[in-house]
């Protein structure tokens, strides 16, 4: 559990700073991020994308919260808890979480998503 919740870490980490760049680095070759409610994005640098247009929008402080990790060979699920703060009505900040899922391959530089989902 303890390599994943590092890489949870290294996750909010780059996207509090809004290093969209190494945040898509975490993402495997063909890597979906399917989001509440919303279409699939598929690969690192759509994805990338998709979190620099939330980052622009105002989102920020992100926190995951592992609860749980059951780990199968290379292949790593990861559920716990996700939380941010952001743009609310009247301008207000408003503050969001919900359930975080993530489907980790590890590699040899370390864990990469494959899939990653939250609601």
């Amino acid at each position: 559990m303890g390599d994943v919740k590092a890489a949870a870490e290294r996750w909010d980490a780059a996207f509090n700073s809004g290093d969209t760049g190494k945040l898509a680095g975490y993402y495997a070759a063909g890597a979906r991020v399917v989001p509440a409610g919303g279409a699939p994005v598929v690969g690192p640098a759509a994805i990338g994308t998709f979190f620099a247009d939330l980052i622009g929008n105002g989102f920020k402080d992100h926190k995951i919260t592992i609860e749980h990790v059951e780990e199968r060979g290379p292949v790593s699920v990861a559920t716990g808890k996700w939380a941010l703060s952001g743009p609310g009505e009247g301008g207000e900040t408003a503050q969001f979480g919900g359930n975080w899922v993530n489907v980790l391959e590890r590699g040899d530089d370390g864990w990469r998503v494959v899939l990653h989902m939250w609601n």
